[in-house]
């Protein structure tokens, strides 16, 4: 029998420990501005798309570095990005439908003597 190849080989690490520790230095400030942004208030769908920006900006960095798609072949970067294109396009249409429903919801629960859950209480006026 012929030993087998030792599978305990070290492989050099394709990323730097700079970029590594620039990568972490940017998700820290990122998260500190998510922070920040949750203290003001700047209306309903505003709050939203900051908040989805930042986390979008924030995954495409873990993204790109620990899961070495900066360094991986172009296929697999496609790949990724229309996954996260067909997240998108699932959470704007179900945002939309949401939205669209608001007023009928709102009416109901006009005619029915209830408030809308959130807003204020649900007992009957």
């Amino acid at each position: 029998m012929t030993p087998s190849p030792s599978t305990t080989e070290e492989h050099p690490h394709i990323t730097s420990r700079k970029a590594l520790i620039g990568t972490w230095l940017a998700l820290m400030a990122l998260t500190l501005l998510t922070v920040a942004a949750s203290k003001v208030h700047f209306g309903g769908t505003t709050e939203i798309v900051i908040a989805l920006g930042i986390a979008t900006v924030k995954a495409s960095l873990v993204a790109l570095v620990f899961m070495h798609l900066l360094y991986d072949k172009k296929f697999n970067v496609i790949i990724f990005l229309v996954s996260v294109l067909a997240v998108v396009l699932f959470v704007s249409i179900t945002y939309t439908d949401v939205s669209s429903y608001k007023p009928d919801i709102e009416h109901a629960d006009e005619v029915d003597g209830f408030e809308t859950p959130g807003v204020g209480s649900a007992t009957p006026r």
